[in-house]
């Protein structure tokens, strides 16, 4: 299996799916992508195309590793979803490339947000010398080993231009009548998502998807929290107007915790083609202080050592990012308030690994 990381990220963040693969006899293949693990101005001659160039090598080595016979599933997180569902819809056309089994998602890329369609318009001035600030969308101090602070706009440029070139795959392909060999997709995906639009997950995909198996998991805001009464109208609607009404054609299943006893979680799955959703209460609790989970919280449970909110002591980094509280005074800080009150690491990981792991077990086709 061969895993793709996010944009500024790094193959740390799909090492706990990775262990759990391996430990399921699998080969993982966690690449870093072109660009990425040197310094943020990588990131400012690169191409999308680049990064889909670097997938395809390392498809053809996950399967030269295998063998033909072998299942071969394809992990994707934020713009390496992207990725992955573009390469899955690319070995649909063209039979040279090895075909994927199955397809996981985390916070996948499908949409980005309005601001990334102009970053390019935003950085023409920075043709100029005088002008050289506006290559970049945010410049930040380098404090996380695994992850680029700083953010170039040719970043934003590049996803938004792998969205727009997938979405009109998509689109030709169900055209065409060819999504029917699809591989099945399994999705994790938070309901408010300040990076990629949650919408588009199943306006621009899902909702064009066969009946083939594939399944989408969404973890709605906490509302039983004190932040409950603080919650935007925006943020607490929002699962009732992107969930598209039933029957759909792929299983989904609502973690939330409206309902459950404070401060527990319930699953709420609806089977495909089924116009009811059922109701299993999970041995699992919101935290009381997280009014939601966030676009990079999905890959990391509570205890990893850089980005959990409970962090193991023997998954030391030397700082532990995901326990920060900061109080203080306004602009007593070098970095972005907004940065350190996002959620890194999602209470809901071992439900994640448990569908995954079932995932793992089906066979082929299923």
């Amino acid at each position: 299996m061969v895993l793709l990381h996010g944009l500024t990220d790094s193959p740390y963040s799909q090492r706990h799916l990775a262990r759990l693969y391996r430990d399921h006899g699998f080969v993982a293949i966690a690449i870093r992508l072109p660009g990425h693990g040197t310094v943020p101005a990588g990131l400012t001659g690169i191409d999308w195309e680049d990064w889909l160039a670097a997938t395809r090598l390392a498809m053809r080595e996950a399967r030269r590793r295998v063998g033909a016979e072998r299942p071969l599933h394809l992990v994707g997180y934020s713009n390496g979803g992207a990725l992955a569902v573009k390469y899955a819809l690319d070995s649909l056309e063209d039979q040279a490339l090895p075909r994927v089994d199955r397809v996981v998602l985390l916070s996948p890329m499908i949409g980005v947000t309005r601001f990334a369609r102009f970053a390019g318009l935003a950085a023409v001035p920075a043709v100029l010398p005088a002008f050289a600030s506006a290559a970049w969308l945010s410049v930040a101090p380098e404090f996380n080993p695994f992850k680029y602070n700083s953010f170039p706009v040719n970043g934003a440029t590049q996803s938004h231009r792998l969205t727009a070139a997938l979405q009109e795959q998509i689109v030709r392909a169900a055209r065409e009548n060819r999504l029917s060999g699809m591989p099945p997709v399994l999705t994790f995906q938070s309901v408010v998502d300040f990076t990629v639009s949650t919408p588009a997950i199943f306006e621009a995909f899902y909702d064009r998807l066969p009946a083939n198996g594939s399944e989408l998991v969404l973890f709605d805001v906490n509302r039983s929290s004190k932040f409950a009464p603080l919650l935007s109208a925006a943020a607490e609607t929002k699962l009732s107007r992107v969930l598209p009404a039933p029957p759909r054609r792929y299983r989904t299943a609502i973690m939330t915790s409206e309902g459950a006893v404070a401060p527990g979680v319930i699953e709420r799955p609806t089977a495909p083609g089924a116009v009811t959703e059922e109701t299993r209460p999970l041995d699992l609790t919101y935290p009381a202080e997280v009014y939601s989970l966030s676009h990079i919280a999905i890959p990391f449970p509570l205890s990893d050592g850089l980005y959990g909110l409970t962090p193991d002591p023997q998954d030391d980094f030397g700082v532990n990012l995901g326990t920060l509280a900061a109080h203080g005074e306004v602009g007593g800080l070098v970095v972005n308030m907004n940065a350190m009150l996002r959620m890194s690491s999602n209470p809901f990981f071992p439900y994640v690994l448990q569908r995954v792991t079932s995932w793992i077990g089906a066979a082929p086709g299923s």
